[in-house]
């Protein structure tokens, strides 16, 4: 198996609970969370958020975001982290816990459970957002005159 694949997945997965609305992730995974301890608990930092000019140019440090990271392992011996933007601490174990879970036999099940109904939220949130930025779009043409023949 290429060892590209499973870390791919992952990314997209961490990045799918990172980006997950807390009360959305708490929804589809309540209390009481399986059995786990904590290896770091959810502690709130910051991190530095670096920009480059038009993408491509040399990058900038932007300025400083809010984060919270988790890590625990579970009872089965799965390791799970997770890193999210703001301060809700409860929305960092969870995800961590989520991580952890996709590591084990549970997989299927929490990604039909709690991944797919998130990734499906953010497209439509992202098809929402499409919708009302065409709304706005304004469409310039230039007439042809005589001189230009």
């Amino acid at each position: 198996m290429d060892r590209a694949e499973p870390q791919t997945a992952r990314q997209e997965w961490m990045g799918l609970l990172a980006r997950a609305r807390p009360a959305a992730l708490a929804g589809l995974l309540p209390d009481p969370l399986p059995d786990h301890a904590l290896l770091r608990a959810p502690e709130i930092g910051a991190v530095m958020v670096r920009g480059r000019a038009g993408a491509t140019g040399a990058p900038f440090n932007l300025g400083e975001m809010t984060v919270v990271r988790c890590s625990l392992r579970l009872a089965s011996g799965a390791v799970g982290h997770a890193v999210v933007q703001g301060r809700d601490r409860d929305h960092a174990r969870r995800a961590a816990v989520v991580d952890a879970l996709m590591q084990t036999g549970a997989a299927a099940a929490i990604r039909a459970a709690v991944l797919d109904p998130l990734a499906q939220a953010e497209a439509e949130a992202r098809q929402v957002r499409a919708e009302k930025a065409a709304a706005t779009k304004v469409e310039f043409f230039t007439m042809v005159r005589g001189e230009d023949k």
